[in-house]
């Protein structure tokens, strides 16, 4: 088989953050696929294709990409973020699990910056000891194991990135997430709320527990909660080495 199959981690949305392995990747590639929106960040060329698919279609996904390159092309599939976190990397490897014939393909994942990693950075250090992330999507898991994950990270005292935290049509979710924060971590503890990290949209807010709403939330927003040793410095919010 001559064909290839990468799977890139576009960063959050800075061009700037796309690392100079994913653009020699992408410069090469014959197709590129994945959701929309991450597909229409590559800028079109003659001689690639571009393939954009819903965001719940991931094994359908892989399955084309796969196909694609057993075929001879070189395809890239694109996620936001690091490929490896709540995104394709994962979805491609489930799918390679039913191709058997296809164990020796030249396959390689592509690392990425995260959403969470810029918006750590862009707040300070909220991250600069243990920490979990946890995805707060119930599509591909059920709520009450979401809950479970939360309640059991924080009276771990870890920090926690949260991912897809509150959509239109579950807005309820995310208010049951803050209620179990208070109660395990109390009204003190610093969250920090990063909207479209990286991005001239981009807007960071931390409050304290106490003070946080549900609307501080969308799903182009990543949470981030200090644990017990996270406190402000100036501007800056960090969680000390010692914790």
């Amino acid at each position: 088989m001559t064909g290839w199959l990468a799977v890139a981690g576009l960063g959050p949305g800075d061009e700037a953050m796309v690392t100079p392995e994913v653009r020699a990747a992408l410069a090469e590639a014959t197709d590129v696929i994945g959701y929309f929106p991450y597909v229409a960040r590559v800028a079109p060329r003659p001689g690639l294709t571009l393939h954009g698919s819903d965001n719940r279609v991931e094994i359908d996904r892989a399955d084309h990409a796969l196909r694609l390159a057993s075929e001879g092309a070189k395809v890239v599939i694109v996620s936001s973020g690091d490929p490896g976190v709540f995104a394709m990397a994962s979805a491609l490897f489930e799918a390679l699990e039913k191709h058997p014939d296809l164990h020796d393909l030249d396959i390689r994942i592509l690392p990425g910056i995260t959403a969470m990693l810029a918006a750590a950075a862009h707040t300070g250090a909220p991250l600069g000891h243990d920490f979990c992330a946890i995805n707060l999507s119930d599509n591909l898991k059920p709520w009450e194991l979401v809950e479970h994950r939360l309640r059991l990270a924080a009276q771990a005292d870890f920090a926690m990135g949260f991912y897809n935290p509150r959509s239109a049509s579950r807005p309820h979710q995310f208010a049951r997430a803050l209620e179990i924060l208070r109660e395990e971590c109390g009204p003190d503890r610093l969250i920090t709320f990063a909207r479209a990290v990286s991005t001239p949209d981009e807007r960071i807010q931390t409050v304290t527990l106490g003070q946080a709403t549900p609307e501080m939330a969308d799903m182009r927003t990543v949470v981030l909660v200090g644990n017990s040793a996270t406190r402000r410095v100036g501007r800056f919010v960090y969680t000390p080495r010692s914790a």
